[in-house]
């Protein structure tokens, strides 16, 4: 069990290329499981084939009983899902456990952001035998790193992408222009779909200038964007009501927590006025005092 856990993680660092914090909330997610498993079982060194469907819903159930939230048992219960999914498709196993596994149904979090794990949960989540895992991968990047609104995403052309540049032309509310910003991520994402495209193209025999297309060599539609995200957010055990938008709000506020200006934020945005930026300054109270302490003469 080691020995699958330790291949398990290298592969989210190496092929993957997954942060070191991602690597390390699945290590210890794992891990916790491990134990938990090792306990029920009475054993050590237990067989991989003993983890059985009765064993994950027993796992489950000591998560509730050790007083877990349900976002933490949520995601907890998604790490033991993409590991077992990996041992799948690698052959170690034959069936996948994890089949009809339920995770608790996680309380609506107002406002509609993420976390910094929570994102890197989200991101790392499609996978080689998804049906195309590289434009799922570009969409959620392009979405956290340039901060667009799903129509302008699937309004996307090639002739927008400067990806040396590492920025997109983006057209906003009222036909209006804006360059928005590609993190070296989202461009490795982007160049890795660019290639596959050009392969379903062919395939599919069709001539488009869109970025994102669907199955049939078309370009996404917003719903299809929708479902895909969905999908994914899903996956990671997140809030099922978390959206396209959600990903713009995360974009926004993680930047105006890290101390980025509004105006610039507001620009980055396409946001006409800077009262419709200030939606998205959900800063903590100790954000908020830190600030106060560091700027007010009298603190």
């Amino acid at each position: 069990m080691d020995k699958l856990l330790a291949d398990f993680l290298r592969h989210l660092s190496l092929e993957r290329n997954s942060s070191t914090h991602t690597v390390k909330s699945y290590r210890e997610d794992l891990t916790q499981a491990h134990e938990c498993w090792q306990e029920i079982l009475g054993s050590t060194d237990y067989a991989i084939e003993a983890v059985s469907p009765r064993l994950l819903r027993r796992y489950v159930a000591w998560l509730h009983e050790k007083g877990y939230s349900k976002s933490t048992a949520a995601r907890r219960i998604a790490a033991v899902r993409s590991f077992f999914r990996y041992l799948c498709r690698n052959g170690v196993i034959q069936t996948n456990p994890t089949l009809g596994l339920r995770s608790p149904k996680v309380d609506k979090k107002l406002p509609g952001f993420l976390s910094d794990q929570e994102v890197d949960s989200l991101l790392v989540q499609p996978e080689e035998n998804d049906r195309f895992p590289n434009r799922d991968r570009a969409i959620l990047e392009v979405f956290y790193s340039a901060g667009v609104r799903v129509s302008e995403l699937v309004g996307l052309s090639l002739n927008d992408l400067k990806l040396e540049e590492g920025i997109v032309t983006v057209r906003g509310k009222g036909k209006r222009e804006r360059y928005a910003l590609l993190g070296a991520p989202s461009v490795e994402a982007l160049r890795a779909w660019l290639v596959e495209r050009d392969q379903l193209l062919a395939q599919t025999k069709k001539k488009s200038d869109a970025v994102f297309l669907n199955k049939l060599g078309t370009r996404l539609t917003v719903r299809s964007v929708g479902r895909i995200v969905g999908k994914y957010v899903n996956r990671a055990g997140l809030d099922a009501n978390l959206s396209p938008h959600s990903l713009r709000h995360t974009f926004a506020t993680h930047l105006l927590n890290a101390g980025a200006e509004i105006r610039s934020v507001q620009e980055l945005l396409g946001h006409k006025r800077l009262m419709t930026t200030q939606i998205y300054t959900h800063l903590s109270k100790q954000k908020v005092q830190e600030s106060y302490q560091k700027a007010h003469p009298r603190a």
